[in-house]
């Protein structure tokens, strides 16, 4: 399901860190584990945009069980992303960047590559129609309702809730399926 995290691993996300400007002790202070990458995933069909989107076999099967059920109960669950591998999550921060956020800022609302939990194909990032995509309002969602009393059921867990130890910002929208679960 994913890789498993040996040195070349370990010593390509040292070297992507220091190519960014990451501090050596980044996921010490942000209390993070080195996520795998996953090696195998599958489609699960278009994101809210167009594009085709990934998750490992038992997390999609468990997204698309829980995709189907809050449609049965009325709730429209939408995809903004899913699978990221850490040269894209690398690239994404490296644009912002380039666009004048600090480092700093920008690790309050991104994981540093090899530590997101997009990495290992478990994780979604989720909208509905008419809330902002990726804004903290989502939590006055009907969606966010539904996930905060079902995504449970199907192995789906808010990561970043307010306040969280790893000092990210607050993400409702951001919700991981954990193995063994669902």
């Amino acid at each position: 399901m994913t890789g498993l995290i040996d040195q070349f691993y370990r010593d390509r996300i040292a070297d992507l860190h220091r190519q960014l400007g990451i501090a050596d002790d980044y996921a010490e202070c942000h209390k993070l584990g080195l996520q795998p990458e996953a090696t195998a995933v599958v489609s699960i069909g278009l994101d809210m945009f167009g594009r085709e989107r990934f998750l490992t076999q038992d997390a999609a099967s468990a997204w698309l069980r829980m995709q189907q059920a809050a449609a049965n109960d009325g709730v429209v669950l939408q995809v903004v992303s899913a699978f990221r591998d850490v040269a894209y999550q690398a690239m994404l921060l490296q644009k912002k960047l380039d666009h004048g956020q600090t480092m700093a800022e920008i690790l309050q609302a991104s994981a540093a590559p090899g530590y997101s939990e997009h990495h290992t194909g478990r994780a979604l990032d989720l909208s509905t129609p008419g809330y902002d995509v990726l804004e903290e309002c989502f939590e006055d969602s009907p969606a966010f309702a539904w996930l905060q009393a079902h995504a449970a059921d199907y192995g789906f867990y808010l990561s970043y809730a307010r306040d969280n130890c790893h000092g990210i910002t607050y993400e409702p929208w951001h919700w991981c399926w954990r193995d063994g679960a669902g």
